[in-house]
């Protein structure tokens, strides 16, 4: 296998990842700023409150974005790492 080819499919792959853990790390940013700025409004310090509606969140956008994260990385498996497969290197 070419070195271009390796980098590039490396790079593609990294890119995918970003992709796919965007929206569970978006919300996990936004609900973990909600929820220090109501601690730090209230001055309520439970731990617990911190934890459980993140928690909550990313697996209410897990559950949503499912689809599109399965098509994203079986489109990189077919597109990029099959035809590779295929071509032999």
């Amino acid at each position: 296998m070419d070195e271009i080819i390796f980098y590039d499919t490396l790079r593609a792959g990294l890119w995918n990842a970003v992709l796919i853990s965007m929206p569970i790390l978006t919300v996990a940013l936004v609900a973990g700023v909600a929820v220090g700025l109501f601690q730090a409004l209230t001055s309520i310090q439970e731990m617990t409150l911190t934890f459980v509606p993140k928690l909550a969140a990313i697996l209410a956008v897990f559950w949503v974005s499912m689809g599109f994260m399965t098509e994203t990385l079986t489109g990189f498996f077919q597109n990029t790492i099959i035809t590779l497969i295929a071509a032999g290197g």
